[in-house]
């Protein structure tokens, strides 16, 4: 099935943006899955972008339920989804209207016209059919029917209509394969498996992916020339598999079990996009010591793990922004206890459910500062999609070690790793002197008790404790001791955690540009960007976002100005104006989209 990347024909492209765009119901994730592990195998890097409606089924046809799938892909180092596409596959009427803005001129533009009928033209929005009037004009347009090339391609499959027509994401698979240089035997053998026992679906998805490749090998699209070849990227040679941030999460949360030699993980969680996926992934990993508990609500969810961390095992919960909200006064009781639990938070735009499928990282204030009283915790964000392993092994070390809740931020594309570490727990055991608050010097960390342990019988709860014999007390001075002793461990961990570095430049000059989470690549590219053309810019991106890294205070102060782009209205600008008093200039973006390399290369411009 491989086609020649060697073609004279072919017009070389050191990267490409495509985007697969249509109806909900279209399977333009599963399209754009596939064409990433095919990209993958021909050895280019890339950067994915999935973008669908938080609707659970939107009315077919209407701007509402476009889904789309973006991915970027080449020989270069791809950090980000990319600013402009390059190639626009619309499967409706609809899926042009919203995506078109993001076509670079002179793009290609690929439409199947069969799906542009009288009443999807006025579901969409337009008044008159784009394909005739001229308005796409500065594009390179391919007019396809694809729903009849789909169809003639089935027919003798056995299908249904209805299912036959489910078929013509496969046909526009199938052609941009071939455009692109790309193989299709993975995705050939995925669909045999995935359709084993309905062998008519898969035959009719294998006779449309073949056809749709076939389509573009012949003359029919000789005035379009004969594709494009992509090189491959120049990475260290391996065994590579794609790794989604959600993944890495629960790979991370399992090696830091194994590093702080705990036997089980209690992973409870209450549906909520985009947080569930955590959930299904290690509800698959039973065998590693993973028990998942699917509770009937946020706050039981919370509370099960609160239980599960006193009990000795490691507690984790996930969720988005409004189940943060839910979890609050239970996180207060783990902060209180001072138990040992991980919750990641998938950040998603609000508030309230508000656009629950987009991206945003508007939680950074609620994380650090959104529980009642003073209740601090340690606050950890990923800045790539490996990086997401890392950051969630830190988090049961810091975790386990401190005796502390810890919530991991976490964000879209993301992809990083570095190596592990090893930090065993040590349970309490010796009754001799124990009381269940008596602290480590250095950590100011409270021993770990497993109940039943013969001699260590305690009480812990949620009301105050006396510092010296861990009793409930109201003493108000008692109280002001326990409330600086509970805020100086979270301190303390800034000694325990690394320095923060540099991500690209000097520790010294004109503009810092300051991130966190999912920024971290538009930044990088636009920071580089601007250095090449001369401009005395560096990159910082932040990881441990509460406490703060010990030296970035003196960090910044070497820099004239800084800049901090954030998905939120200015959360990070505000905290380090407010901890540092420097200069933080925010650059916001709150449209449930990512940064472009182009919206930061301008406020670097402006600030140069």
């Amino acid at each position: 099935m491989s086609t020649s990347l060697t073609s004279p024909a072919r017009e070389s492209r050191d990267s490409v943006v495509i985007r697969f765009a249509g109806d909900s119901g279209d399977g333009m994730q599963v399209t754009g899955g596939r064409f990433t592990v095919e990209t993958a195998l021909a050895g280019n890097d890339l950067t994915t972008f999935p973008d669908y409606p938080a609707e659970i089924r939107a009315p077919a046809g209407t701007t509402y339920g476009v889904s789309a799938f973006q991915i970027h892909f080449g020989a270069v180092d791809v950090m980000t989804p990319g600013d402009q596409v390059d190639v626009l596959v619309a499967m409706n009427p609809a899926a042009l209207k919203v995506d078109l803005k993001d076509l670079r001129i002179g793009g290609t533009l690929v439409v199947d016209t069969g799906a542009f009928s009288e009443r999807n033209l006025t579901k969409a929005g337009f008044k008159a059919n784009p394909l005739d009037d001229g308005s796409l004009a500065p594009y390179q347009v391919l007019k396809l029917d694809i729903t009849k090339l789909t169809l003639d391609a089935v027919k003798d499959s056995g299908l249904h209509t209805r299912e036959a027509h489910r078929c013509r994401n496969m046909w526009a698979l199938g052609l941009m394969l071939w455009m692109y240089g790309r193989d299709r035997d993975a995705t050939l053998a995925w669909l045999k498996q995935k359709f084993a026992g309905r062998p008519e679906i898969a035959q009719g998805n294998v006779a449309a992916l073949n056809a749709g490749h076939a389509y573009g090998e012949t003359a029919e699209m000789s005035e379009y020339g004969g594709g494009y070849t992509v090189r491959r990227a120049p990475v260290t040679p391996g065994v590579y598999r794609t790794m989604s941030g959600t993944e890495a999460i629960a790979w991370g949360l399992l090696v830091g079990m194994g590093a702080a030699g705990l036997e089980k993980m209690i992973f409870a969680g209450y549906p909520i996009t985009p947080a569930s996926l955590l959930l299904h992934t290690l509800a698959n990993l039973k065998r590693y010591g993973v028990i998942t508990f699917q509770a009937e609500d946020e706050i039981a969810a919370i509370g099960a793990c609160v239980g599960a961390a006193y009990a000795g095992a490691l507690g984790v919960t996930s969720t988005s922004g409004p189940g943060m909200a839910l979890k609050t006064e239970m996180l207060g009781l783990a902060i209180a206890t001072e138990l040992p639990l991980v919750v990641v938070d998938s950040q998603r735009a609000g508030p309230s459910t508000g656009m629950p499928t987009k991206a945003e990282q508007s939680d950074l204030f609620q994380a650090v500062h959104g529980r009642n009283a003073d209740a601090p915790l340690a606050v950890l964000a990923a800045a790539t999609a490996t990086d997401c392993f890392d950051v969630a092994i830190e988090a049961v070390r810091i975790a386990t070690k401190y005796m502390t809740p810890v919530i991991l931020l976490s964000d879209a594309f993301l992809a990083h790793a570095a190596e592990p570490w090893r930090f065993p727990v040590r349970f309490r055991t010796d009754p001799a002197g124990f009381h269940p608050f008596l602290r480590d010097p250095d950590t100011l960390a409270r021993p770990w008790a497993r109940p039943g342990t013969r001699g260590l019988e305690h009480r812990i709860g949620g009301l105050e404790k006396d510092y010296d014999t861990g009793h409930i007390s109201y003493d108000p001075t008692n109280h002001a001791r326990m409330t600086q002793a509970r805020a100086a461990k979270i301190a303390g961990i800034a000694n325990d955690i690394p320095l923060q570095t540099m991500a690209l430049g000097e520790d010294h000059g004109h503009l810092a540009v300051v991130g966190w989470g999912s920024t971290y690549g538009a930044i990088h590219q636009a920071v580089r960007r601007a250095r090449n053309d001369g401009v005395d810019a560096s990159h910082i991106h932040l990881r441990y976002l509460s406490p703060f890294p010990r030296n970035l205070r003196e960090l910044l102060a070497r820099f004239d100005r800084i800049l901090v782009p954030e998905l939120n209205n200015g959360q990070l600008a505000h905290l380090l104006r407010a901890a540092y008093l420097v200069p933080a200039e925010g650059l916001s973006k709150v449209e449930g989209k990512p940064f472009k390399v182009s919206e930061i290369a301008a406020a670097i411009e402006r600030m140069k």
